[in-house]
């Protein structure tokens, strides 16, 4: 006679399957990287006890005025955003004691504040070289320390930063 065959039920063992989910969470935690954005890096002045105000004559300042759309003015002209290293540093070479003032509009992209902060840093390493060459005969990356810190003693980098203002 023939027997029936009982069917076995089939089952996977999920006893472990919440420790093996629980480890592979972990490893991914651990494993994985983080960005984390470190800014615009500006080295401030230390803090003052008592603040004199200085009044500035109107012929040091140079004004660089960035708009939302990205339009650059200089001392009320016109400029592109690669110009500004150009028209900033043949303005520091007939007077080293300019400050550059830049301002922006609230709306202005950050990319485009850092590009012409970045073009105005651009004009005092220019002075540099050119202030390296005279003197040392030699490129700035070249210099040693102490000729770096001469180079920095005498270009020095006077750049001002005003607060934004809304425009609308």
């Amino acid at each position: 006679m023939l027997r029936k065959r009982s069917s076995r039920d089939v089952e996977i063992p999920t006893s472990s399957m919440a420790d093996i989910s629980f480890l592979l969470l972990l490893f991914f935690l651990v494993t994985t990287t983080i960005d984390v954005d470190t800014g615009i890096g500006l080295v401030l002045p230390p803090p003052v006890e008592e603040t004199e105000i200085v009044k500035v004559k109107e012929e040091n300042i140079i004004k660089v005025l960035v708009n939302a759309a990205g339009d650059v003015l200089i001392n009320d002209e016109l400029a592109s955003l690669p110009q500004i290293h150009e028209i900033v540093a043949n303005k520091l070479r007939t007077n080293q004691k300019l400050i550059v003032s830049i301002k922006t509009d609230r709306e202005t992209p950050y990319r485009v504040y850092v590009a012409a902060l970045d073009e105005i840093k651009q004009a005092y390493n220019i002075l540099r070289e050119e202030f390296a060459a005279q003197t040392f005969g030699r490129p700035l990356k070249e210099l040693t320390k102490e000729q770096m810190a001469e180079v920095r003693e005498n270009v020095k980098q006077s750049i001002s930063i005003a607060e934004p203002e809304r425009t609308r």
